[in-house]
C-alpha cells in the first residue's frame, strides 16, 4: 500500500495534543497542502489563516461559541488545545466555496497525518463565526472581505490516540 493511501488509513480525529509548538516549516506544508487541493472551475477562492494556538481571538471563539449553544463552562476547547488552528474562509457569493474549502481541509488533514501529527477538522465555530460578531471575527482573523468562514482544522502533536472509524462496505456502498 502506497503512503497516501496509508495516511487515510490511519487518520482519525485527535482530541488531545502536546504542548509542543509547530514549526513554520511544518505549518508551512500544512497551507501548501490545502492550497494544492481542486478547486471547481480553478477559483482559487480559498483563503487560509493560521493561528497560533495561545492566541486570544481563540477563547474569543470559544466563547461566542457557546454564548450560542447556551454552554457555561464546556468541558474542553473547540480546538482541544491544539498549538494551532487553521481557519479557512471562500468567497462567499461562489456557489461551490463549501466543497472547495472541505476538500482542502481533507488534504490537510491527510498532509498532517503523513507527517505524524494529529489533527481535527472543525465545524462547530460556524454559527460563532458568521453570527453577531461576524464582522469582528473576520477582521480578527484577517479574513477577506466578501469572503465567509468554512471549516477549521486544530493540528499538532498527538497526546492522546483513537482508532480510526470502522465501516462496513455491504451497508455503506453501492456499485451499480
Amino acid at each position: 500500500m502506497n503512503e497516501v493511501l496509508k495516511a487515510i488509513e490511519k487518520r482519525s480525529s485527535t482530541r488531545g495534543y502536546t504542548c509542543e509548538k509547530l514549526t513554520r516549516e511544518e505549518l508551512d506544508i500544512l497551507v501548501r497542502a490545502g492550497l494544492q487541493a481542486p478547486t471547481a472551475t480553478n477559483r482559487r477562492e480559498l483563503h487560509i489563516t493560521v493561528v497560533d494556538g495561545d492566541n486570544p481571538i481563540l477563547a474569543e471563539i470559544e466563547a461566542e461559541k457557546n454564548r450560542g449553544f447556551g454552554i457555561e463552562s464546556p468541558e474542553f476547547n473547540f480546538y482541544y488545545s491544539a498549538p494551532a488552528v487553521l481557519f479557512l474562509s471562500a468567497e462567499e457569493a461562489f456557489p461551490w466555496s463549501k466543497v472547495d474549502a472541505g476538500i482542502a481541509v481533507e488534504n490537510i488533514a491527510i498532509a498532517a497525518e503523513s507527517m505524524g501529527l494529529g489533527n481535527v477538522i472543525i465545524g462547530v465555530v460556524k454559527n460563532a463565526l458568521s453570527g453577531d460578531k461576524k464582522a469582528y471575527f473576520a477582521e480578527a482573523l484577517n479574513i477577506p472581505e466578501s469572503y465567509d468562514f468554512e471549516i477549521a482544522i486544530a493540528v499538532g502533536h498527538k497526546a492522546v490516540s483513537k482508532e480510526p472509524h470502522e465501516y462496513d462496505v455491504e451497508k455503506d456502498v453501492s456499485y451499480i
